[in-house]
């Protein structure tokens, strides 16, 4: 298993964005600790850029901060763990592992928000809230995924735009609560899956270093029973994102990388 730590914040745009290169680094240091890896940090750019046809930062996004990804993925000897940064730093090793496993590879989503916006619908222009979209192939040619994702379950997702719960309503994805029995039968069929948290799919009551909290989250252990009921299908790759936190807070998220670290092994 590898650890690839990827500092991005030019994905996201809240008033905590700026936090996010900190809260990566410590938490995949702690990630490197439970699971007794060392971490590959992959270069960032720090800059940002203009907002150019609807979303921001674009010029970084798809330059430096892309590049740097696809190269520490070209043979990464293993299976990957990415600890972002936000959550746009999903779309090049999802991408890769839709290129490399096939039409067979499904993602469970954890996230309190769907993701699914595009540039003409996002409110902010924020890459990270268009970055599933993406990977199913929706919206800017810039971002969308080729071969596009076509299995997606959002699991614990409880706040949406008007776009993204139409996107929802028509079957473009699936959505599903946190529970064990719901997660284990939403990937029936799967061939493999990508495991994707973004930890406000947590309520900010169990953690409150969180970029975008949303109250009515899970709990910690609520998130690792719901992890752990992938275990019985072939998880190939899994990504954490959207932490600010840099203190002893961190400690609460021990058994998440425990429970994602049993999946990769």
């Amino acid at each position: 298993m590898i650890v690839n730590a990827v500092p991005q914040r030019q994905g996201a745009v809240s008033p905590l964005a700026a936090e996010l290169p900190a809260g990566c680094l410590a938490l995949a240091e702690l990630a490197g600790s439970v699971l007794g890896t060392a971490v590959n940090v992959v270069p960032q750019s720090e800059a940002t850029s203009s907002t150019v046809d609807g979303v921001a930062n674009r010029e970084v996004l798809v330059g430096a901060n892309r590049a740097a990804q696809l190269a520490a993925l070209e043979a990464p000897g293993g299976k990957v763990l990415t600890i972002g940064g936000d959550c746009g730093v999903e779309l090049v090793p999802v991408g890769v592992a839709r290129f490399r496993y096939g039409h067979g590879l499904a993602a469970a989503w954890f996230d309190a928000h769907a993701d699914l916006n595009t540039a003409e619908s996002s409110p902010s222009g924020a890459f990270h809230g268009m970055v599933l979209g993406s990977l199913l192939g929706q919206g800017d040619a810039d971002f969308a995924a080729s071969p596009a994702l076509e299995r997606a379950v959002l699991i614990g997702a409880r706040a949406f735009d008007d776009v993204e719960r139409e996107a929802v309503d028509s079957g473009l994805v699936g959505l599903v609560p946190g529970d064990p029995v719901a997660v284990r039968g939403a990937f029936e069929g799967a061939q493999c899956v990508y495991l994707h948290v973004d930890l406000d799919v947590l309520d900010p009551a169990e953690f409150d270093g969180l970029n975008y909290p949303e109250p009515g989250g899970l709990t910690v252990a609520q998130l690792v029973d719901a992890i752990s009921a992938l275990g019985e299908f072939d998880v190939i790759g899994a990504g954490v994102t959207e932490c600010v936190g840099t203190g002893p807070e961190l400690r609460v998220l021990e058994p998440v990388l425990a429970a994602i670290g049993a999946l990769l092994a």
